[in-house]
């Protein structure tokens, strides 16, 4: 799992992101906002941090899910990631 978390950290740097970043915290995120959801494609918005709203897109299948674009909205910016790529 430290290798995915560390994934989902260089992904998100490398859009440019200023702020600390943690990938498990990411990818905890993701798990809280899909639990219960059934199969299919999805746009979720979570108040990551106070002022920070992270959008993802994500296709959750029967026992897996993949996260295609993460868009990060924060007053410093607007910073994308597909991760698809």
């Amino acid at each position: 799992m430290e290798e995915l978390y560390k994934s989902i950290e260089e992904k998100i740097k490398a859009s440019g992101y200023p702020r600390v970043i943690s990938g498990e915290a990411v990818y905890g995120d993701i798990c809280d906002q899909i639990e219960g959801k059934e199969n299919g494609s999805y746009v979720l918005l979570s108040k990551f941090e106070d002022d920070v709203i992270f959008e993802y897109h994500i296709t959750i299948m029967d026992d897996e899910f993949n996260l295609g674009v993460l868009t990060m909205r924060t007053p410093e910016g607007v910073f994308e990631t597909d991760f698809d790529k």
